[in-house]
């Protein structure tokens, strides 16, 4: 790629990668971004002879909790939230109108400033009302390669058509982005089929293969002495309903059960959840090492989130997925997908109780699942992909990069 940049470092020997999510509801863009920094950060300069730096630009001040690669840091946003009518802001005193200009102009400002090599966009291909478009046209003025990044299910086929629609139409996001990656494997569940990613789209996209293994995380030492089973919850936003079936579940013989809530749960529901829990059982917050529990507890019982599900199988602990209900039809989907490729068990909420999940956790908590059937390998793959997409690959691994893209691509 040329050296066409006035700031952003010597990108004759540097690659500058910045990645954005809207982040409304929950932490799940914001943790797949920063697995897929820590695997460009990994792999890329030994691919491309380039050191690697970069920026994740997220829309969620919980996001900085988390840790990022040397040389990469947050740019966090003023925050949106789900309302009625579309989004909201989250705490900033401004209409929509007013936040979406704020936040528009500071994408625009930060790829103007940083001239990104590679822009990877998490799910929703312009922002919240459009706002990356200006931004996006910029950084391709300037060479920058881009990418959207999608969960391996997006929604039923019917709303997300609405949504390509609502946007312009999937061929004006096909006209903004280099490739389309699909974080999943194609032989569980293949949108592309389904019709949520359309024939435009298709045409540039790639699945990776689940973002499983090779994860960030580093793995500690349990919070919990002894064996002991496990529910987690994700952001903790909508998981109410099932930690308060879980807080009454006995967990089995000799064993404990840890409860993590996620810390976006309200406040006084966690409190209730502490008080009320059944002995045995122990209610937390949150965890800097939530993939290290789940390998570590005897059985999980979680919900059906994209990341929680990745880490879910990156292991061959048992799951029971307990899919969320509401907003989007991608959790039922997710779930019964995973249960048909034998990765997982599934129960609807409203079938769960808290002796059936007592009698699931005696059943399961000695029995291990083998998931090697199942593409993990995303973080692995991801790399070769930006390599090839950056245009300054050795001649060593050329070959390979074309091969991995010639497997993956469809049309």
């Amino acid at each position: 790629m040329a050296d066409y940049r006035a700031g952003g470092g010597d990108h004759l020997t540097s690659t500058t990668i910045a990645l954005f999510s809207h982040d409304s509801v929950g932490l799940g863009h914001v943790r797949r971004n920063r697995a897929l920094a820590f695997a460009l950060a990994r792999d890329l300069p030994h691919l491309t002879g380039k050191t690697v730096s970069g920026l994740l630009i997220a829309g969620n001040p919980e996001a900085t909790r988390f840790s990022l690669p040397p040389g990469w840091d947050w740019v966090i946003l003023p925050g949106v939230t789900p309302a009625a009518d579309g989004y909201a802001p989250r705490s900033f005193g401004s209409s929509m109108a007013g936040l979406r200009t704020l936040r528009s102009a500071a994408i625009e400002a930060i790829l103007i400033a940083q001239q990104p090599d590679l822009f990877i966009a998490d799910r929703h291909p312009f922002g919240i009302d459009g706002e990356l478009k200006d931004a996006l046209a910029a950084a391709r003025t300037h060479g920058c390669a881009t990418v959207l990044g999608l969960r391996e299910v997006l929604d039923d086929p019917d709303v997300v058509d609405g949504e390509w629609a609502r946007i312009g139409g999937a061929a004006a996001v096909a006209d903004a982005f280099d490739q389309v990656w699909i974080f999943g494997d194609s032989s569980v569940y293949d949108a592309r089929l389904t019709g949520e990613v359309p024939a435009e789209l298709a045409r540039i996209a790639v699945t990776t293969g689940y973002l499983s293994l090779s994860r960030p995380d580093p793995l500690f030492a349990p919070i919990t002495e002894g064996p002991f089973v496990l529910t987690v919850l994700g952001g903790g936003s909508d998981g109410g309903a099932l930690a308060r079936i879980a807080a009454q579940a006995r967990p089995p013989a000799g064993h404990t059960h840890l409860v993590v809530t996620g810390p976006q749960m309200d406040w006084e529901e966690f409190e209730s959840l502490k008080r009320s829990a059944r002995r045995g059982t122990r209610v937390i917050r949150h965890s800097n090492d939530v993939p290290g529990l789940i390998q570590s507890a005897r059985a999980v019982v979680c919900m059906a989130g994209y990341n929680t599900l990745a880490e879910v199988m990156a292991t061959t602990t048992p799951a029971l997925v307990v899919p969320r209900v509401g907003r989007r039809a991608e959790q039922p989907r997710r779930a019964a997908a995973l249960s048909r490729a034998q990765a997982v068990d599934m129960c609807a909420l409203a079938d769960l109780t808290p002796h059936g999940l007592g009698e699931w956790f005696a059943s399961r908590s000695d029995c291990h699942i083998d998931r090697s059937g199942i593409d993990r390998d995303g973080l692995r793959r991801v790399p070769l992909l930006a390599a090839g997409l950056l245009g300054d690959v050795p001649d060593s691994i050329t070959d390979h990069v074309r091969s991995t893209q010639e497997v993956r691509f469809v049309g």
